[in-house]
């Protein structure tokens, strides 16, 4: 389980974007979080990730307090138990498909023989094995958004947030996003949190949190 307590946040003096939100987000389900732009969904996502500092309050892992620890520690904790999913792939242009994917993994400590057996098992799962040696700018928008999908598995992570995460796809590929997202919460008994505005996704998730 994921929660955070008394979570305030502002990228700016006296801007608020997050005001002393509590929430305890379950394992083994598909939360999503809603509300309108502006109105913190992603910086909610960020702060969970520990990719943030909050102002005040608390996020804990399996009620371990996280949110407050030295960078090196917060980085550790991201590489092994969370993965990401983001709106636009975000993927290094310089490095191949496959060394994207299993670029975290091998740095959370899973050797590269075992991250690219995985990488490989997931990229067929998502149709884009065939891509595992091109670069990013040899692949489609979806399929970029699907080899991020991968990157975000390849760990097993305890923890999955995706932002907006099919923002920029079609239904088709959208729909496979969801349902990998999905599966994974079910049967990993991870805990999956997504950031969309759209409702057609937070009709998939087992419980909606407005922001």
């Amino acid at each position: 389980m994921i929660s955070v307590e008394e979570l305030s946040f502002g990228y700016r003096r006296g801007e608020v974007i997050l005001d002393r939100f509590s929430h305890a987000f379950s394992a083994g389900m598909v939360s999503g979080v809603t509300g309108r732009s502006g109105s913190g969904k992603s910086t909610l996502l960020y702060l969970i990730g520990l990719l943030l500092t909050p102002w005040s309050g608390l996020v804990r892992y399996q009620e371990v307090e996280v949110g407050g620890l030295p960078d090196a520690a917060r980085s550790a904790i991201r590489a092994s138990r969370v993965g990401f999913v983001f709106q636009d792939a975000v993927l290094d242009p310089s490095r191949t498909v496959l060394d994207n994917i299993i670029e975290g993994a091998v740095y959370a400590g899973l050797g590269r023989l075992a991250a690219s057996g995985r990488a490989k098992e997931l990229a067929d799962r998502f149709e884009v094995g065939l891509r595992l040696g091109h670069k990013p700018g040899e692949v489609s928008g979806g399929q970029a958004q699907r080899v991020a999908l991968c990157r975000a598995l390849v760990n097993r992570p305890e923890v999955i947030l995706a932002d907006e995460p099919t923002g920029n796809l079609d239904d088709e590929t959208a729909g496979v996003v969801i349902a990998a997202l999905a599966e994974f919460a079910h049967d990993q008994d991870a805990t999956v949190i997504i950031a969309s505005h759209d409702h057609q996704v937070t009709a998939h998730c087992d419980q909606v949190v407005q922001l």
